[in-house]
């Protein structure tokens, strides 16, 4: 696949929400760290990974996410999922993922949980 991924930030709050669209491969996984990255050095310790645009992650991408979620657990904060696909959401729990991030069904439920108060 040669789709490319698009990243889109959005604040609601102190939740900054990453909205990811395409395949997160390498290239894409590396878009998404970049942005969350870029969010940490701004002060933000709440991220919100949104995907329902991404419909495919393959091995690499799930590592890059896994480096973005140890960054987080470094600095104290919180890195969350929501609007996954059956099969991400199956396969983020076989690697572990959901150990140490939570899983939302939609972004309205997870900024009222991360954010109470926050209008989304």
């Amino acid at each position: 696949m040669t789709e490319n991924l698009r990243v889109r930030i959005e604040r609601r709050g102190d939740v900054a929400v990453v909205y990811s669209e395409g395949y997160i491969n390498n290239q894409g996984g590396e878009e998404i760290a970049q942005a969350a990255t870029g969010l940490l050095d701004e002060g933000c310790r709440i991220l919100l990974l949104n995907l329902a645009g991404s419909k495919i992650v393959n091995s690499i991408g799930i590592s890059i996410l896994i480096e973005v979620l140890e960054k987080m657990l470094e600095l104290d904060g919180t890195l969350a999922f929501c609007s996954l696909t059956p099969t991400i959401q199956k396969t983020f729990h076989i690697m572990g993922l959901t150990q140490y991030a939570k899983v939302y069904e939609d972004e309205a439920a997870a900024v009222a949980d991360l954010a109470p108060g926050t209008a989304s």
